[in-house]
């Protein structure tokens, strides 16, 4: 069992379903559990779908890919999130293209100190996510200028805002109903080895 409430299959989707399934389709043309979850209520997989793409796919974003990643995987890790922290430290691990480095901030992020392999905007938004997950009540104007003071423009404040509050949707998603990788491929850039 891949979760704790039924998840319908294509083969039992009806035209609604399974319209929404195909757009939830990943690049290997399967159906992720993380959207599939939503099978009971395809109107939640649309938006879930929208949302994720927006947040963490879209080609107008400037933060670098394997931060936001990095920041998503960091999110993962403060939450206990087992399922989102296996596919998207994948993809940071991939895109991060040195395994050692990768590594370092794997053991930092878990240790829960970012301050020993970053620093400048890069630390900054790791505190920002820290904060924003942890003490979301404690957020305060001075954390956005403090992201300004290290370089950030508002637009990588704002990606960065989206991609943590994404993050922190999806964790409880999946944590509130037991949902696991079974039957799914882990990490987007896993059909880099055809």
């Amino acid at each position: 069992m891949s979760a704790w409430i039924e998840m319908i299959s294509d083969e039992h989707a009806d035209k609604d379903l399974l319209d929404t399934l195909d757009l939830a389709r990943t690049p290997h043309g399967t159906v992720d559990n993380v959207m599939r979850v939503h099978s009971l209520r395809p109107n939640t997989m649309r938006g879930h779908v929208t949302l994720y793409r927006a947040a963490l796919h879209d080609d107008s974003n400037t933060l670098p890919t394997w931060l936001q990643e990095t920041i998503s995987s960091y999110v993962s890790i403060l939450n206990d999130c087992p399922y989102s922290l296996a596919n998207h430290w994948a993809n940071a691990k991939h895109l991060i293209g040195d395994d050692n480095r990768a590594d370092a901030i794997s053991s930092a992020l878990h240790s829960d100190r970012p301050e020993s392999v970053f620093e400048g905007a890069e630390l900054a938004l790791m505190r920002y996510a820290r904060k924003l997950t942890v003490n979301p009540a404690d957020m305060q104007e001075s954390d956005v200028i403090a992201l300004r003071s290290k370089g950030l423009t508002d637009g990588e404040i704002l990606e960065a805002n989206q991609i943590i509050g994404y993050f922190n949707y999806v964790n409880r998603l999946l944590n509130g109903l037991g949902v696991t990788t079974d039957g799914d491929t882990v990490g987007y850039y896993k059909s880099d080895s055809k």
